[in-house]
């Protein structure tokens, strides 16, 4: 393991955690397990209607418990290597080592993977068995499974869940085949080493389950299965990453993230199942009662989507697409309520119908469908893809939200304004405000946007939207100079978490430096300490965005106490207690550092960027950044940004340029790497990154 002790991707430690809800998951997109948990879970695959969806408990052959008989442990090591995907227990005796390794294949995403493996450590040829301790049974408490004739010496079965999401909707299918695992496995006396791998297949079809089971065989036979499944990793960090130059804390914290992340996200290649969403607490849990059901929020758009966006921009279309196939129930709901356009419910799984199991975020926290149009728009910016928007259903999305608010607006006479009442901000403590600031923007964007995109369509939208863009009332204090959270916020009201400070970033609302400035300050100081993780990420973005980089600092630093050792879990809140894995914290956290001390906008026909680098940092590395079909890297330091072209846009038509906003010099980047020197008395110039795209690449 000693090959291990510096490499910030690797994860180990002699002992698990006590709370089991903070093991490693091993995930691939279509099937997450808690290592050493009971179940599995399936992207999509849910059970219950209403508010009693969940993701449906899957039983699971492959996390098992080892032990050697007869044999002092001297030493156990458990390890997540986030580089390859895999977990392994290693426990060594005085003559035998044994080897446990548990990770969803990358590529072949129907495939879970155990591996055991014993080694001799002396020259003795003794006999050594390992005891295998299982707890699986065919059984679930969504599921009802039966027993199918036995598949190449596998165990078959199949079944359907209990309870469908919506009246009338059909039960969804399951089909596991796994290899059945012995009570013991024996190293016999003439054999210095020896592998036994068990191989679980799933999907949602007998004729698909036994494909992928064979397929799984064949890499087997081919000695292909760990190597094609590691590979595969190796070459989503390669494409990808970020890494700050001597904060090993930092690092490990930086590639936990983003594995968990990843983990919860299809492979780039895979087609062949549709996939849900993201939920805050990642693929591998969801269960009943825990982290959220395994269903999909703002935390999506808000949270996770920005990071994925700038890296995958493929993975974020997937995203999006999932929207685009819940519209006819975001339609529906709209219409249920009594507005027109499509009004996206709060907590959404399969069907896109309200799953939430308290009626007032559904009803009243509405800025989630604002937040949807945003990363639409966002994506649009960032890729130029029409196609999506003219072919793939994005425009719909993008129609139907801005018609939804221009239905759910409300003339004010007296201050000559539209209001939206009755509503939950992003802070939950308030469920029955009126004029939301944050709300209030994501609306107006809304309208804003599908004004904008239906012009570059040529399809004519109402030109009322933009009159009630410009006329939603976005509440200010001229007074204090500050934003206060809704109409009658007085200050000194506790906030569950951030809102009004997300006006800064992501949403970038006009402002002045010093009402910036206020914001943060009048609500840092309300803010509950004990609230969810991301809420500090975006304080800290706010205060780089100043320069203050002390503040900055003090804020991102609060993150590190959701961080659960020894594997990286997040845990909602600082105690340990809410969803974990908690990938919305991850998000917020992963932002800090791609947006936060680089700077990075997207806006509508440029990137920029406006470092800010700690000297305790030295340098961040950032490689893979897509914009308009072009892939680049940088490196950011107190002293100089570099910037490195890796792959240009095949139809691109005019090279992209950097353009330094104080004295408007300009530089192609043509060259396969471009450095430039951008520092001066009064610090880093705003740096721009402009260039088109044909056919949005």
């Amino acid at each position: 393991m000693s090959d291990y002790e510096d490499d910030p991707a690797v994860f180990s430690s002699d002992t698990l955690p006590s709370d089991l809800r903070f093991m490693a998951t091993v995930a691939n997109g279509y099937l997450g397990t808690r290592v050493y948990g009971n179940v599995m879970h399936i992207n999509g695959v849910y059970n219950g209607a209403n508010g009693d969806s969940c993701r449906a408990d899957v039983p699971s052959p492959v996390n098992v418990r080892l032990s050697i008989p007869d044999e002092r442990t001297l030493k156990e090591t458990y390890t997540l290597n986030t580089r390859i995907g895999v977990f392994s227990c290693i426990i060594e005796t005085q003559n035998f080592r044994m080897i446990q390794q548990i990770f969803a294949h990358r590529t072949q995403i129907h495939l879970m993977v155990l591996t055991i493996t014993l080694e001799r450590l002396t020259i003795s040829k003794e006999q050594c068995t390992v005891q295998i301790k299982s707890s699986f049974v065919p059984h679930s408490q969504n599921i009802d499974f039966v027993s199918g004739p036995d598949f190449m010496g596998a165990k078959y079965i199949h079944g359907q869940t209990l309870t469908p999401e919506v009246k009338g909707a059909a039960r969804q299918s399951v089909h596991m085949i796994s290899v059945p695992l012995p009570e013991s496995l024996t190293l016999l006396p003439e054999q210095q080493r020896n592998s036994w791998l068990f191989l679980t297949a799933l999907a949602s079809t007998e004729e698909q389950v036994k494909a992928c089971f064979m397929e799984g065989q064949s890499l087997i036979q081919l000695d292909q299965l760990y190597s094609s499944h590691a590979a595969a990793w190796a070459a989503v960090w390669k494409q990808s990453c970020i890494s700050a130059k001597g904060c090993r804390k930092l690092n490990k914290a930086l590639y936990g993230c983003l594995y968990y992340l990843l983990s919860a996200l299809p492979p780039l290649t895979s087609t062949d199942f549709h996939y849900v969403g993201l939920s805050p607490g990642g693929l591998s849990n969801g269960g009943k009662g825990e982290d959220y059901h395994g269903h999909i929020l703002w935390d999506q758009e808000t949270w996770m989507f920005p990071s994925i966006l700038v890296f995958y921009p493929e993975l974020a279309r997937i995203l999006l697409k999932n929207r685009v196939q819940t519209l006819p129930a975001a339609k529906i709901i709209a219409g249920q309520q009594g507005y027109r356009g499509a009004k996206y419910p709060w907590e959404s799984a399969v069907t896109g119908f309200e799953v939430c199991d308290e009626v007032v975020y559904g009803l009243k926290e509405i800025h989630i469908s604002g937040d949807i149009s945003f990363a639409f728009q966002q994506y649009f910016y960032i890729t130029q893809d029409l196609e999506f928007f003219q072919k793939d259903g994005g425009w719909y999305v993008v129609n139907s939200i801005a018609e939804f608010w221009s239905s759910r607006v409300t003339w004010n006479t007296l201050e000559e304004c539209y209001d939206i009442k009755g509503i939950m901000p992003p802070d939950e403590y308030q469920s029955d405000v009126t004029n939301s600031a944050y709300t209030a923007v994501v609306a107006k964007y809304s309208l804003q946007f599908a004004t904008e995109l239906g012009s570059r369509l040529k399809v004519t939208v109402p030109s009322k939207w933009m009159k009630i863009a410009e006329k939603i009332k976005v509440p200010f204090d001229p007074l204090k100079q500050y934003h206060p959270e809704f109409d009658g916020y007085k200050s000194g009201m506790v906030v569950k978490q951030a809102d009004v400070v997300l006006l800064g970033y992501p949403l970038m609302y006009p402002m002045s430096s010093q009402v910036r400035k206020n914001d943060l300050v009048m609500y840092e100081g309300v803010t509950a300490q004990d609230g969810p993780a991301m809420t500090w990420s975006m304080f800290a973005i706010g205060w780089l965005e100043l320069k203050n980089i002390t503040q900055a600092q003090h804020q991102f630093n609060k993150c590190y106490s959701h961080i659960q050792e020894p594997f990286k879990v997040w845990s909602e809140n600082p105690d340990g207690s809410g969803a974990v894995n908690f990938l919305t914290g991850m998000g917020g956290f992963l932002q800090t550092v791609l947006f936060g001390y680089t700077g990075f906008r997207i806006m509508k026909s440029y990137l920029c960027f406006d470092p800010i680098i700690p000297e305790d940092m030295g340098e961040l590395w950032i490689t893979g950044i897509k914009y308009l079909g072009n892939e680049l890297h940088f490196q950011f330091s107190t002293q100089q940004v570099t910037i490195v072209l890796i792959r240009p846009c095949g139809f691109q038509h005019s090279a992209l340029e950097v353009v330094l906003s104080d004295s408007g010099k300009k530089f192609a980047l043509i060259k396969a790497i471009d450095t430039y020197q951008c520092w001066d008395s009064n610090g880093w110039n705003l740096v721009k990154i402009i260039g088109a795209c044909k056919n949005g690449g």
